[in-house]
């Protein structure tokens, strides 16, 4: 690992980022909305609808009533908020590992960066790239969760995506666009440092143990280890994160949940601990091929244009 790929274009390395990123959102988004889905499926909601679709449900379940009720396109809605959010999200929080793993190569004397710094610069660049990116994954979970309340006979809250940022600004205000943007970045950081810490460490790994050389093969392996560490790290706050942001203020102007870290215990609480990992197949079944179409087309791209390997 070189220090000489901080010569490289930053801006070729961004435009690269965010079609991987967005090439790979397309590809694996109809499991995303299953997930978010099956997140917001709440015990007490269920008991005001005993033929809800939800209760007693299954990722599988999900995918269908989906299909059935909003028809094959139904899979796909939020996309465009998803893809708005690539578009910040990816770059900076790529790109930004990258600068900062390669400081910590040339303070280290061109040697080798523990894991535990991956981790850490992983995590912190996750974390100022979900702040800027928090308004549009609002949005896109807010347009999920709208064909959740369609499916158990509720009007929609937003007929799209501009809809609902309009909404969303006149109702909460501006900051509201930021709702859940600290289980937002407790998620961030977890899913940062398991993905680009694990996927660097893992691949270096494998290209120095001679398991492979650096290609798709090297690059595979090192998604699927990573997609299963940014999962069981990140799911916790993946689902108090998801449901801190589809909350609205009821009729009286509350909320169901006062912080996330309430929301953590009401969920512990009330559905038992294992609720913290709710969606833990779709999220897994969405990482490891999100992560694999990202990472074989990134290393692909940054070939093509002359880069050198992640």
């Amino acid at each position: 690992m070189k220090s000489t790929k901080t010569q490289e274009p930053t801006y070729k390395k961004i435009m690269v980022a965010s079609f991987s990123a967005m090439a790979a959102e397309t590809a694996t988004f109809p499991i995303d909305i299953t997930k978010t889905r099956l997140q917001l499926h709440n015990p007490i909601n269920s008991l005001n609808s005993v033929n809800s679709p939800l209760s007693n449900t299954n990722a599988f379940k999900v995918a269908f009533n989906i299909v059935k009720n909003d028809g094959f396109l139904g899979l796909y809605n939020g996309l465009s908020p998803a893809l708005i959010r690539h578009l910040f999200y990816t770059p900076i929080r790529i790109v930004g590992y990258e600068q900062l793993r390669n400081s910590l190569v040339v303070f280290n004397g061109d040697g080798d960066v523990p894991l535990f710094s991956k981790a850490f610069v992983g995590g912190l660049s996750g974390v100022i790239a979900q702040v800027v990116a928090s308004p549009a994954d609002l949005v896109k979970v807010r347009l999920q969760a709208d064909g959740s309340r369609a499916s158990q006979g509720l009007q929609r809250r937003y007929s799209g995506p501009i809809d609902a940022l309009r909404k969303i600004i006149q109702v909460e205000g501006i900051l509201g666009l930021w709702r859940g943007v600290f289980p937002n970045v407790q998620r961030a950081f977890l899913v940062n440092m398991g993905e680009l810490a694990c996927y660097d460490h893992a691949k270096h790994f494998v290209i120095r143990n001679k398991i492979a050389d650096d290609n798709i093969y090297a690059h595979t392996l090192s998604s699927i280890i990573s997609g299963l560490s940014a999962t069981t790290l990140s799911c916790p706050a993946d689902v108090v994160k998801t449901r801190m942001m589809n909350q609205a203020a009821n009729e009286e102007g509350k909320m169901m949940y006062k912080n996330s870290y309430d929301c953590l215990v009401k969920t512990v609480k009330i559905e038992g601990g294992r609720a913290l990992w709710k969606g833990f197949f779709p999220t897994w079944a969405r990482l490891g091929p999100w992560q694999f179409v990202f990472w074989v087309s990134y290393e692909k791209f940054r070939h093509i244009a002359g880069f050198s390997s992640f």
